[in-house]
């Protein structure tokens, strides 16, 4: 469905994004994540047209999008950040409207007003005022603005952005109802967000693509997670011993008191280190009071690629 080769995007000199290059097939739900300023934003409005690149190539469905700007169009729906509406304007009167200037056949436009009011829970706000609605229900109204033309891919700029816990389950649950007839492509900085609802991540830093995978596989090129224990022994005799491991990068000590420590023993990528800390454990003969697993998440994956 998308197809990115050797994309580049300078603004006054300053190179945004610096030749990425990635693909998105027909049905997936990918998550495009990224610091502030990594490039996230100027490569989804180059992928809708609204920006040209400076170089490279951007495919949608098979068509280029500098040479079939209006064929792509129509088959993609784009939900920035900041949601552009007239507030004046009924919810109901905005999508038809909307949906004129997309080109849908008025023949269609009341059907796909309907479902797109229905898909995303504004069938009773069709004559409401979009002014006198509330930052949740103007998100909605961004969304169903994206669907009404029914197009083949959606990009998603921080949809749940300002919305109270509530409205981001609402919404996470709308996108992942809309995958099933949909590709998506989703910015978030939430990350717990794509862990719920994406099929695989692109991870963006200073304009370069720094991992491209699912989900469970970015993990295991990073940290696998921690172990937390808390034994009863000498904090320095049970850091060296835990430091001899294969298995482990590194060992923290996080408290000493009354002769019992509390250790974080951070894996080596791929590893799990459970049976081998418990076979020491048991060899040295200490006493366990605490055994606890950590599986890395994808904070721990965006972090350590990001970070300086």
């Amino acid at each position: 469905m998308i197809k990115v080769t050797g994309l580049h995007k300078k603004y006054s000199g300053l190179e945004a994004v610096a030749g990425i290059s990635f693909e998105v097939d027909q049905g997936e739900i990918v998550g495009f994540l990224g610091p502030n300023g990594a490039g996230k934003s100027s490569t989804m409005r180059m992928l809708t047209g609204y920006l040209p690149p400076s170089a490279g190539e951007i495919q949608i469905a098979g068509l280029d999008v500098l040479n079939h700007s209006l064929e792509v169009r129509k088959k993609v729906g784009y939900m920035a950040e900041n949601v552009p509406l007239y507030t004046d304007m009924y919810v109901g009167q905005f999508l038809r409207y909307r949906a004129a200037l997309k080109g849908v056949k008025s023949k269609d436009i009341k059907q796909r007003v309907d479902d797109s009011l229905e898909k995303c829970g504004l069938a009773d706000m069709r004559m409401k005022m979009i002014g006198n609605l509330s930052r949740g229900y103007r998100q909605r109204v961004g969304l169903a603005d994206a669907l009404v033309h029914d197009p083949d891919l959606l990009i998603l700029d921080e949809p749940t952005a300002g919305l109270d816990p509530n409205q981001i389950r609402s919404v996470r649950d709308l996108i992942k109802e809309l995958g099933e007839k949909h590709t998506i492509l989703l910015s978030t900085h939430i990350l717990p967000e794509v862990e719920m609802v994406c099929d695989r991540a692109i991870i963006i830093n200073r304009g370069r693509i720094e991992a491209s995978d699912t989900l469970e596989n970015l993990s295991r090129k990073v940290q696998s997670g921690s172990l937390n224990i808390e034994i009863k022994a000498s904090a320095q005799n049970a850091t060296e011993k835990l430091k001899q491991l294969d298995v482990l990068s590194s060992v923290r000590l996080k408290s000493d008191k009354d002769g019992w420590v509390m250790l974080e023993c951070l894996s080596k990528p791929g590893s799990d280190p459970r049976e081998a800390v418990d076979n020491l454990i048991k060899t040295q003969n200490w006493p366990l009071r605490e055994f606890h697993h950590n599986q890395a998440r994808l904070e721990d994956v965006f972090v350590e690629l990001t970070q300086e």
